[in-house]
């Protein structure tokens, strides 16, 4: 049956480990994944598409840097606006395209999108999201002094800035992404986590400096658009307990109960799968089916023969 899913993709739909960030590279990329996402959308699902972007973010943050005695220097939420600018522009030239071989007449819609965190988060008060480039101790201290930046050591590669990565607390304009969809229109939003905002004593919106996770992000968009499916893509083809170990085995298809035991036994890394699978039993808790699959294996999760699937 045609359901509605959220589609997350994982970084390496846009730029693969260890490959030059030019643009030509990036649009390749995303051009093989949108044909994979197209067939999804031959077969009947409404779609909607966020994405991540830190190393995008990254890159914006390098030429900052590199640039800032002739150009001053924007803030993390305007470099998180950039990033999901020309990251939608890509998808969205290159979905149209792929849809256009298919003879498929469908609207394509990308949506700069915020999302609003609370002020009071306790992330404020203990960053910990590493971003932007390398430094020495001298020069990070340094810039910790000139610019009010919190500065931390990286896994003994060097200094880096840090900021905060409060949860989502809503997608800003879901209820449009929701109305478009229902017209029968693809919407690509939400791009690495939205632009994170809070609301001040008036209710007005400011952006702030953080970063948002893109799977808890993509959870509260699910939940927001009342998707049926919350597809998170990322580069192997399923979860996997006992990960890299002789003793690994894959999952298939888990009950919530079993989901969050492995989650609780440690079983899966906190920068990458951990925040995906608790994503997925969040949105399995809400009734939803949650799949967490490779790109090339999208199409075939969605009917429940390849990734990991749970279910309430």
């Amino acid at each position: 049956m045609p359901e509605k899913v959220v589609i997350a993709l994982g970084g390496n739909a846009i730029l693969q480990p260890g490959q030059e960030g030019s643009f030509e590279n990036q649009l390749e990329n995303v051009r093989i994944s949108t044909e994979i996402i197209s067939r999804i959308i031959k077969n009947g699902h409404q779609v909607i598409i966020t994405h991540g972007n830190g190393p995008q973010v990254g890159n914006i943050l390098r030429q900052n840097e590199e640039a800032k005695h002739v150009v001053p220097p924007f803030p993390l939420d305007v470099c998180s606006a950039e990033s999901q600018g020309f990251i939608g522009y890509m998808l969205d030239q290159s979905l149209k395209n792929s849809l256009h071989k298919l003879k498929l007449d469908k609207q394509v819609v990308s949506l700069l999108t915020q999302t609003e965190v609370s002020k009071n988060d306790q992330a404020f008060q203990n960053p910990t999201k590493p971003i932007g480039l390398f430094y020495s101790e001298e020069e990070a201290k340094q810039l910790a002094d000139e610019k009010g930046w919190d500065v931390k050591e990286d896994a003994g590669r060097g200094w880096r800035r840090v900021v905060a990565s409060p949860k989502p607390q809503s997608i800003i304009g879901s209820e449009t992404i929701k109305m478009l969809v229902d017209t029968g229109a693809i919407v690509i939003a939400s791009g690495g986590g939205g632009i994170p905002v809070i609301r001040d004593e008036q209710g007005a919106i400011i952006g702030v400096e953080a970063v948002i996770d893109k799977d808890s992000s993509a959870f509260k968009l699910a939940e927001e658009v009342n998707a049926d499916m919350l597809m998170i893509l990322t580069d192997v083809p399923n979860a996997y307990i006992h990960y890299g170990k002789p003793e690994q085995k894959k999952l298939e298809k888990l009950s919530l109960a079993e989901a969050k035991n492995y989650v609780e036994e440690g079983h899966f890394s906190a920068g990458s799968m951990e925040p995906k699978m608790r994503s997925a039993i969040a949105f399995a808790e809400k009734g939803g089916k949650a799949v967490i699959c490779s790109l090339d294996q999208a199409d075939l999760a969605i009917e429940g023969k390849a990734g990991t699937m749970i279910i309430k």
